[in-house]
């Protein structure tokens, strides 16, 4: 009996041992059994554009902050919205203390939202955040605004007449829409003798050159083009150099990135506006903490943005908010 015991007890001290063996979300979750520290899967949009690294430093740094553990996923590209719900399936299947994501689909997922709530993990949004009254809060810049500065500074550039165009990055989730629509309404209410021709959803940087090319051809005179974000952008930039535009289009980014600076500094883009991705990480994790503990949480967290061009891309305002 004494030797059974023995055996029994060296058997039950062995299976805790064996979970650091284990990776990423399941790692996760055995720290989380064995340390009682809160688990948070924050689920972004992607992971191919330079933007979303420094979101994840973000969340990363209120995961140490607040002692949490945190596991940072995307699909590849933007376009993949049924692995984003899987992502989101198999977080929820983890049983988190609460998930912080940024929805490609609102519509599509809805139902595992829905399956949250029922399940009371609070759900904060980030980035494009959520299109729904589930989240406790969402955690973004306030895109409509940061378009109509934009749409301010092209209209400055061309001097407030002309055609011009927009290469959105998607018109599915809410940062594709308010971006779009944040500047195409600023155009329209200020700016009557500015006509904007096109709009065109990219998806990616390739077709964002490939559509920047067919707008050119379809649309001699164009003046200036927005780019949505930093695929958006840089593809509007490539399409203008391969249609032999440099220096008679006016291209205005959203977003950073090296290629985005690289052609701010060589005057191949005007400016562009930065958000702060860092901060929208952090204000993700540091939300769904605070709802976790029952804390009053704002009903959106208003990240900021910044115009930058040449004349201040180095300032000690707005380096810190760039990346490459």
């Amino acid at each position: 009996m004494l030797l059974a015991t023995t055996v029994l007890a060296a058997c039950g001290t062995t299976k805790p041992a064996q979970a650091p063996a284990t990776t990423g979300a399941a790692a996760t979750t055995a720290a989380k059994a064995g340390t009682e520290k809160m688990y948070i899967p924050v689920i972004s949009k992607g992971f191919q554009h330079q933007f979303w690294q420094a979101v994840k430093l973000g969340a990363e740094k209120a995961a140490k902050e607040f002692n949490v553990e945190i596991t940072f996923e995307g699909p590849e590209t933007e376009q993949q919205v049924d692995k984003q719900i899987e992502m989101l399936q198999a977080a929820l299947g983890k049983k988190p203390a609460a998930i912080a994501f940024a929805a490609l689909d609102s519509k599509a997922a809805s139902p595992l939202l829905e399956k949250a709530k029922t399940s009371k993990i609070p759900v904060v949004g980030f980035d494009s955040g959520v299109d729904s009254d589930i989240p406790v809060t969402t955690a973004a810049t306030d895109n409509k605004a940061a378009a109509a500065l934009a749409a301010d500074k092209m209209a400055e550039l061309i001097g407030k007449e002309g055609e011009i165009a927009v290469v959105a990055h998607d018109q599915t989730s809410r940062t594709g829409v308010d971006r779009r629509d944040g500047f195409t309404n600023r155009i329209k209410e200020k700016y009557p003798n500015i006509k904007i021709v096109d709009t065109q959803y990219s998806g990616d940087q390739l077709k964002a050159t490939d559509l920047t090319k067919a707008i050119l051809q379809a649309h001699p005179n164009v003046k200036g083009i927005f780019g949505t974000n930093e695929g958006a952008a840089i593809g509007v930039i490539n399409g203008v150099t391969e249609s032999k535009k440099d220096g008679k289009v006016v291209i205005v980014g959203y977003d950073s990135g090296k290629l985005q600076k690289d052609a701010i500094r060589s005057g191949k883009m005007a400016g562009a506006i930065t958000q702060d991705p860092i901060g929208i990480g952090y204000w993700a994790v540091k939300a769904s903490v605070q709802a976790v503990k029952g804390e009053t949480v704002p009903k959106s967290i208003d990240t900021g943005f910044h115009w930058y061009d040449k004349t201040n891309i180095d300032s000690a305002e707005i380096k810190p908010l760039l990346y490459d």
